[in-house]
């Protein structure tokens, strides 16, 4: 959830003309923290002070008074308010900047001597809508989200934004699939109404209310049709009115936060739910697939899938290679056309090398544009356009002359093409590396304007007329330390040091006496005074000419933004493919087949993030086998801790992750078919925040694995049941064990260290035994790693603890006590006796007592009372009475 200052409690009785602009703007701000410009600073009052320096770690000091007592205050210098904005989002502010309007000069003709300057908010900074390259993480996509439900069918409309990029997605999900959505897109700032009562824990950074005015499909639908400039969104897609409410919020607090300016959002695309694999919050942590579970930011890159798999050479590339990878398909044609581009580039090394160089020399151009279109752009974006499109251009060329382009490449290609006029006017326009401030000038290239040219022709001959003064005054006087400066106080002026100072003080000199400072005295003259004229004059037109230019090559670029947008994300994707092609040659993976039946096998399966662990201290990863079928569809592992039980069912969900991603996978061999949902319940951990134990935990992603999970889908569990005591524990395992094999039907890998477990190989057909071998020897285990078939012998328990270095007088003891319960379970029978006799798990289903209906219950739910007008309420009312004197 969001940071936020709180509002001053009280307006003093009398404020001062600046205090009450202040409550005016901060009025405007509401809950986030008001940068209040004040000449060269941003200043922060009361609470928002206390909280800036806080987080800041900077002085908070006092100025004035409220109330009777010091006001708090704290401030950041303007020329270095980009680092601290960064600061203060990470942490979770947000901040409204306020700034001068009007010039002090401009202030005194409005409103005399005494007359304040006039401020306003130009632009509100949140975590959602940053464009600014030094706040962003070039390599990972930075979504705005918005979520909204319309009627009560059970649907949840979220809208996404990428505003860095333009990226505009939406689609509508079961509430039930909404934390796994939102897992997904993994937003920066997600937008709820206000009307919306207690929100779930989601695995959202920050939360923002907004007016429910503001998640209206009839208001959201206009405020679309007039952002794309369009008379309806048909042609973009069939939308829900949900669907557009959520956009339609998302339009809305842009504009909010842009007061007015305009952002850079493409069409938006609508996404089926169906299409693509379903992945909880909890399967995504547990498989580490973009980030770790321990690390923060840019670092918790390092140590997951992404982080070992990624060698994008565009930061554009690293971010679409992460939504891939949360995002896996399941339109088998789509992951066939991803999977032949890669294969194309991984059979060729010279043209995987060729592309991936030619690659690596464009720059960031999808983000260039999002700056350009909301205004904060420079000349130094344009060049990375100008840049980009050349190079796009240039291997569109080269890859068009090649024979058999897979089908996906062929049908990008054209999405390079068009820029011509774009790149030409560009290339002419600007020099080769402008600077990334225009208020300078000196980015428009000499040749382009022949007007500019004359303007900085009379610039430079003006300089050396100063030059050539300088040099005619140092003859006159003598003085030979004589040197002409510039200041922007004084501009162009005559300095001595104070010694020769005199005789330039004398009235027939010709120098008029300007300044004096410790060491050196500064005059004019009325010929250096002409010419300075000259050099500013043809300076200040020069600047407002290119400026002008700026202004046109802008508007020149923006007009074209969407078919630019487009071949920036063609190039992501030739990264992608180039990277993963690349990626699979050097570490020896394979192209997996797809079937159409559920099945998964795997030769030779790794894991990747572990092999690449293993090979930097020189050891060597056990790759082992899988086979999934309709008839054999449920692995029961057992074996010793460390035994590579946890390694070995997650590699198999990265490999169907890798797979459906359209990539190859690190195996000898893959085949699968497709997955529709991947559940993991792998490790434990409690959730304090969520007032959640372990076991808790445990048990709430088990109920979801249990309650969603189909025949295509692939689950994962391990050791289920081993928070809680040893018989409700073996309990709750051999029900799950019946549960997925007789409900649920899904392909599943279940690791466990109860061994009674291996007794329902005798009446599930579709279960089989395997373990995770390990060895003895001379007293001490030896784990192999390696997974073999049959239950394994025994637990090892006692020989990983003393591997673990548990004190020796402990495990001796520990042996003891094995043998007097190991004795006990041969004369009773053990955990599982008298489990023989148990009915079969569909038997006990067909056991249960049909539910007994509640009419009144079952009225009451199907009641929306969003959607009833004040005489449906009351005819609802009657009928809900009527019905509890029937019942």
């Amino acid at each position: 959830m969001s940071a936020t200052a709180a509002l001053p409690a009280a307006k003093p009785a009398a404020p001062t003309p600046m205090m009450a602009q202040y409550w005016s703007l901060k009025e405007q701000a509401g809950d986030c923290l008001l940068f209040y410009r004040m000449g060269d600073f941003f200043e922060l009052f009361f609470d928002d002070a206390k909280a800036a320096a806080a987080t800041l770690d900077i002085a908070l000091t006092a100025r004035g008074e409220h109330g009777g007592e010091p006001v708090p205050m704290c401030g950041v210098p303007v020329h270095a308010a980009e680092s601290y904005l960064a600061r203060l989002i990470r942490a979770g502010h947000r901040v409204a900047i306020a700034e001068q309007v009007e010039s002090p000069a401009e202030a005194k003709a409005r409103g005399g001597s005494k007359a304040l300057v006039a401020r306003a908010i130009v632009r509100f900074v949140t975590a959602g809508t940053l464009t600014e390259e030094s706040l962003l993480e070039g390599r990972s996509a930075n979504r705005l989200a918005a979520l909204a439900e319309v009627g009560s069918d059970g649907e949840v409309a979220i809208a996404a934004a990428d505003i860095s990029t333009g990226r505009f997605e939406v689609v509508a999900v079961r509430r039930e699939a909404v934390d796994a959505e939102l897992a997904r897109l993994a937003p920066a700032e997600l937008l709820v109404s206000d009307s919306v009562g207690e929100l779930p824990a989601w695995s959202v950074r920050q939360v923002v209310r907004r007016p429910q005015a503001g998640f209206s499909s009839g208001a959201g639908q206009k405020r679309l049709e007039s952002l794309f400039g369009v008379q309806t969104l048909d042609g973009f897609g069939q939308f829900s009115r949900g669907e557009i409410a959520a956009m339609g919020a998302i339009a809305a607090y842009l504009d909010h936060v842009g007061t007015g300016t305009s952002v850079f959002l493409q069409p938006p695309v609508r996404h089926l739910a169906s299409g693509r694999m379903a992945i909880d919050a909890a399967t995504r942590e547990s498989l580490e697939l973009v980030r770790t579970m321990t690390g923060s930011g840019a670092g918790a890159r390092e140590g997951s899938l992404l982080g070992t798999i990624d060698r994008t050479v565009t930061a554009a590339g690293a971010r679409l290679l992460a939504d891939d990878l949360a995002s896996p398909l399941t339109d088998k044609a789509a992951i066939l056309d991803r999977l032949d581009l890669v294969d194309a580039l991984a059979r060729d090394a010279l043209w995987r090398a060729d592309l991936r160089a030619a690659l690596r020399a464009l720059p960031d151009a999808g983000r260039a544009l999002g700056r350009l279109v909301a205004g904060r752009g420079g000349p130094r974006d344009l060049a990375q356009l100008r840049d980009a499109l050349g190079g796009a251009r240039t291997l569109r060329e080269r890859l068009a002359r090649r024979a058999d382009l897979p089908p996906l490449l062929a049908r990008l290609l054209p999405g390079l093409d068009g820029h011509g006029a774009l790149i030409d006017q560009l290339s002419r326009a600007l020099i080769e590396t402008p600077p990334v401030d225009a208020a300078q000038g000196g980015y428009v290239a000499e040749g382009y304007d022949h007007a500019l040219d004359a303007l900085r022709e009379s610039a430079r001959d003006g300089r050396k007329a100063i030059a050539a003064l300088e040099a005619g005054y140092r003859d006159r006087t003598g003085i030979a330390s004589l040197k002409i400066r510039h200041n922007g106080v004084l501009g162009y002026h005559v300095e001595v040091p104070a010694k020769h100072a005199d005789a330039l003080m004398l009235p027939e000199s010709g120098f008029t006496h300007r300044q004096t400072l410790a060491g050196v005295v500064r005059f004019n003259s009325s010929d250096l005074h002409e010419a300075a004229s000259r050099v500013t004059q043809a300076g200040v037109h020069a600047i407002a000419a290119e400026a002008a230019h700026l202004e046109a090559l802008t508007d020149a670029a923006v007009a074209r933004r969407e078919a630019i947008a487009a071949s920036c994300d063609v190039l992501a994707r030739l990264d992608v493919a180039a990277a993963l092609a690349d990626h699979a040659m050097s570490h020896n993976w394979c192209r997996p087949d797809l079937a159409d039946t559920p099945c998964l096998d795997v030769t030779g399966g790794r894991h990747p993030v572990v092999e690449a662990a293993l090979a930097k201290s020189g050891d060597r990863f056990v790759p082992n086998d899988v086979s999934l079928a309709e008839s054999d569809r449920l692995w029961l592992v057992t074996g010793p801790n460390m035994g590579g039980k946890s390694t070995f069912l997650r590699q198999n969900a990265l490999i169907i992750v890798l797979a459906q991603a359209g990539g190859f996978v690190p195996a000898s061999a893959a085949k699968l078919g497709l997955v529709d949902r991947l559940f993991s319940r792998v490790g434990a951990s409690d959730n304090l925040a969520r007032g959640r134990s372990t076991f808790m935990v445990e048990m709430v992603e088990t109920a979801a694995i249990l309650a969603q999970a189909t025949p295509d889908s692939f689950v994962i569990l391990d050791e289920v049941g081993r928070g809680t005591s040893t018989y409700d524990g073996l309990a709750l395992a051999w029900a799950v064990v019946e549960a997925v094999h007789e409900v649920n039907k899904c392909r599943c890998l279940f690791a466990t260290h109860y061994h009674e477990l291996t007794r329902l190989a005798e009446s599930l057909d579709a279960l089989s035994l395997h373990h995770v071998r390990a060895r003895e020897w001379q007293g001490d285990l030896v784990l192999l790693h390696e997974l073999a078939d049959g239950p394994a012998d025994r637990s090892y328990g006692l020989a990983v603890a003393r591997l673990a270095g548990v004190a020796p007088k402990v495990v001796k003891r520990a042996e003891a006590v094995l043998a007097k319960l190991e004795a006990g379970r041969e004369k009773t029978g053990g955990l599982a006796a008298g489990l023989d006799d148990l009915p079969l798990f569909a038997a006990t289903l067909a056991a249960e007592p049909a539910p007994v209906k509640d009419a009144l219950r079952e009225a009451l739910a199907a009641i929306d009372p969003d959607a009833l007008t004040p005489r449906e309420a009351l005819d609802a009312l009657y009928r809900l009475k009527a019905a509890e004197g029937e019942a």
